[in-house]
């Protein structure tokens, strides 16, 4: 279950959404930042530091002047457990990295902390958040955004779909439910004879994506 996984989250704004579709699994405790930092309590950082409460740094950490409504709403629900940390110190034992964010804040040492098995989505492009390769070393699955790694986590993936979806279904507003349908759509495009850890999504080229996508977002509308 996902809910069994230890996860940990970094993300930049474009990836701020993220833990909306991460809670709406039911996964509720994945301490997370911008960058290499975490963030908890009302202070958002980014870099090697840990941002709390109203204003304490550790590290090196630059602060955001403002602070948007989805990472206040980030701050507020991820970290229920308030955990203070650098993110490579938030991966030791974790079983899931999902990184949204900058290129190279994560070194082979932190992978190696990680628990057994463990699974990283290292989706910053060009250049992900860790070398694939060398996460490879460590991890079971690696998933990066480059077409030149396998598991490329791409949104042609999903954009198609979801707009001819919302279109069909003569929609005013993507939902978060939406959103996870897409998702569902997408995984079950790879069969469980094609499935293992270099093959966990289908090809940017397999045209029954689009179809399979618009289907299950037309149906949760």
């Amino acid at each position: 279950r996902l809910t069994d996984y230890n996860t940990r989250l970094a993300a930049y704004n474009a990836g701020a959404t993220a833990p909306l579709i991460i809670t709406d699994y039911g996964i509720d405790d994945y301490p997370g930042g911008k960058g290499g930092g975490t963030t908890t309590g009302g202070g958002t950082g980014t870099g090697g530091g840990t941002t709390t409460g109203g204003g304490t740094t550790a590290g090196a950490t630059t602060w955001v002047p403002t602070i948007n409504r989805i990472q206040q709403w980030f701050i507020d629900n991820s970290n229920p457990n308030n955990f203070i940390g650098t993110m490579p110190e938030a991966l030791v034992g974790a079983d899931v990295f999902i990184g949204v964010s900058a290129p190279n804040i994560l070194k082979e040492a932190d992978i190696a902390t990680m628990a057994k098995d463990s699974i990283i989505f290292a989706l910053a492009n060009p250049d992900p958040e860790v070398d694939p390769v060398v996460a490879r070393k460590y991890a079971t699955v690696v998933a990066t955004g480059r077409s030149d790694q396998p598991n490329q986590i791409n949104n042609v993936l999903a954009f198609p779909g979801i707009f001819r979806g919302l279109l069909d279904a003569n929609a005013h507003k993507i939902t978060d439910q939406l959103l996870v349908a897409a998702a569902e759509a997408i995984a079950d495009c790879v069969s469980p004879e094609q499935l293992n850890a270099s093959f966990i999504v289908p090809s940017v080229f397999d045209p029954n994506v689009t179809k399979a996508v618009a289907a299950a977002v037309k149906k949760s509308v």
